[in-house]
C-alpha cells in the first residue's frame, strides 16, 4: 500500500517581519503535522524535530499540500539541504492553478467542496504561538492537514472539486487528474490504444 503524507505546516514568523515574501525561508518552522495514510495517523512537529520531518517527508510515496511547493518546502528549506525537489509532491493549489488560470484558497476550496471551513487563519496561528499556545497552533494545522486530505480524495473520487470565486462568490467546478497521479508523484502513462 502507498504511503501518501499530507503535509502543512505553520510559522513562527509573517512575511513582513522577515523582509517579503522573497525571504519564506526566514519565517521559522513554528508546528508541521502530517498524516500518514500507512499508519491512518497524525504525526506533529515542532523546529526541534525538523529533522525526524523532513526524513518522514523523504519516505512518502506521495506528499499532497496545499501550496506546499512555494511555501512550505521553502520554509523547510532552511532545516535542511535536501532538494525536495526529488519528493514525489502533488501541490494541490499550483494543480488548481494549472486548471482555472489562477491561485484559489484552501478555504475556498474545502468550502465549496466538503462543506467545511478553515477553523482560523495564518495570523492566528502566529500570534497564538507567541501568546504560548501552542496545542492550539498543532490544532489548527491538524484541522487544515484533514481539510486538504479530504479535498484530494474528493478529488481523486470523483473527478472535480468545486471552489467559491473570489470574484463571483460563486460556487465553480474544476475537473482534476490527481486519481491518474501515482505513488511515483507524476501522472500514470494511459495504456496504449488498440487500433481495430
Amino acid at each position: 500500500m502507498a504511503n501518501i503524507v499530507y503535509f502543512d505546516l505553520e510559522t513562527q514568523k509573517i512575511a513582513t517581519e522577515v523582509g517579503g515574501w522573497g525571504h519564506i525561508d526566514k519565517m521559522g518552522l513554528a508546528v508541521a503535522v502530517l498524516y500518514h495514510t500507512d499508519k491512518s495517523e497524525y504525526s506533529v512537529y515542532l523546529e526541534k524535530d525538523a529533522d525526524q520531518l523532513v526524513a518522514d517527508l523523504r519516505r512518502a510515496d506521495l506528499v499532497v499540500g496545499f501550496n506546499v511547493l512555494r511555501f512550505d518546502y521553502t520554509v523547510l528549506s532552511a532545516y535542511s539541504v535536501f532538494d525536495f525537489s526529488s519528493v514525489p509532491t502533488l501541490d494541490l493549489m499550483v494543480s488548481l492553478e494549472e486548471k482555472i488560470g489562477h491561485r484559489v484558497g484552501l478555504d475556498a476550496v474545502a468550502s465549496a467542496t466538503c462543506g467545511i471551513k478553515k477553523t482560523a487563519s495564518g495570523l492566528e496561528s502566529i500570534q497564538w504561538w507567541r501568546e504560548g499556545k501552542h496545542q492550539q497552533v498543532a490544532e489548527y494545522c491538524c484541522y487544515d492537514v484533514k481539510a486538504t486530505r479530504m479535498v484530494h480524495e474528493h478529488g481523486v473520487r470523483t473527478g472535480q472539486v468545486a471552489y467559491m470565486s473570489f470574484k463571483t462568490k460563486l460556487k465553480q467546478f474544476a475537473k482534476v487528474d490527481w486519481a491518474a497521479i501515482g505513488p511515483v508523484g507524476h501522472l500514470l502513462e494511459k495504456p496504449a490504444t488498440v487500433a481495430a
